[in-house]
């Protein structure tokens, strides 16, 4: 767990991770492919450790179900991704992007790998799921 810090491309939204991740995920859905053009990558921090300065400057669009996704409204850069709602409400995930340093940071999981681009490619092996295998451990039960 480290702590790291963040910005927007025009530096209005600047975030505080506190014992953030050390690994992160890349997620080929197509919500995210369409939100950055490519694969999102993001490392994770429980929500209530995520700082921000500038949040007069964050737009936040709820992108599924059970997730939002917040955006400068400057700029346009992707903030955050947030889980809320099922088993892991409280997990928010930052694009490794936007982080001022990313050091210590591997890749450990690609999901959606059924929706995944013939032309992106990552070295190295790490745990691998499809979408269903995503819906089946993150989505909220239906009751």
């Amino acid at each position: 767990m480290t702590n790291r810090t963040a910005k927007c491309m025009c530096g209005a939204v600047t975030l505080r991770l506190q014992g953030a991740e050390d690994t992160f995920s890349a997620c080929y859905c197509d919500a995210c492919q369409r939100w950055g053009g490519g694969p999102f990558r993001g490392v994770s921090v429980k929500t209530e450790n995520l700082g921000v300065d500038g949040e007069a400057h964050v737009g936040i669009v709820q992108s599924s179900s059970f997730a939002e996704r917040a955006f400068c409204t400057k700029c346009g850069s992707g903030l955050w991704y947030r889980l809320t709602a099922g088993q892991y409400v409280g997990s928010t995930s930052v694009p490794i992007g936007l982080l001022d340093d990313t050091s210590g940071l591997k890749m450990i999981r690609e999901i959606f790998t059924d929706e995944k681009a013939d032309v992106v490619s990552f070295s190295g092996e790490r745990n691998t799921m499809t979408g269903e295998e995503v819906f089946a451990l993150y989505a909220p039960k239906e009751e």
